[in-house]
C-alpha cells in the first residue's frame, strides 16, 4: 500500500501501469482519476487551491487504505492526492487497486473514494468569476460512504 500527498503533477497512466508491473498474480486493476473541472454549481472555475494538514492527511488516507486491505484481498493499493494550486484539467486524485479478481478491485476502489471524499482532511477553495469560495462537502458523498458501514 502506498499513500502520497504532493503538490507536483502526476501521470495517471504511469501510476496505473505501476500497479501490475512485475506481478503476474494481478488479474484485475481498477483505478479512479479525479480532475479539476472548469465549472461548479453553475460558475466558471479558473483554478483550485487544496489545503491539507500535513501528517494528519497522510494518516487519514493510510487508515482508509488499511481498512480496504482488511476488507478485500488486494495485491496493491495506491492513493495519490495533490495539494496546492491546480488548474482545470489537471488530475487531482488517483486511486488504483490491484487484485487477483475484478470484484475485489472494483469494490475496494469504490470504498476508498467514498471514504476519501468524506474522511480525508482536505479543504478546497475555488477561484470563480464571482471570486474565491470554499467548496462544501456534498450530502451525496456522505450517503455513498454510509453503505460501507
Amino acid at each position: 500500500m502506498s499513500v502520497r500527498v504532493q503538490a507536483e503533477p502526476f501521470d495517471p497512466g504511469a501510476e496505473l501501469n505501476a500497479l501490475h508491473e512485475a506481478n503476474t498474480g494481478v488479474g484485475a486493476v481498477v483505478s479512479f482519476v479525479g480532475y479539476v473541472r472548469d465549472f461548479n454549481h453553475g460558475l466558471e472555475v479558473s483554478g483550485m487551491f487544496l489545503e491539507h494538514y500535513p501528517g494528519m492527511t497522510e494518516k487519514a488516507l493510510g487508515k482508509i487504505a488499511f481498512e480496504a486491505a482488511q476488507r478485500w484481498p488486494l495485491l496493491k493499493l495506491e492513493v495519490l492526492h495533490r495539494v496546492g494550486l491546480l488548474q482545470p484539467g489537471e488530475p487531482i486524485v488517483f486511486v488504483g487497486v490491484a487484485s487477483a479478481h475484478r470484484q475485489a478491485a472494483f469494490e475496494a476502489c469504490d470504498f476508498v473514494m467514498d471514504y476519501l471524499k468524506t474522511r480525508a482532511p482536505f479543504w478546497k477553495k475555488e477561484s470563480t468569476e464571482d471570486g474565491p469560495r470554499w467548496v462544501d462537502g456534498r450530502e451525496s458523498d456522505l450517503v455513498a460512504a454510509q453503505r460501507w458501514e
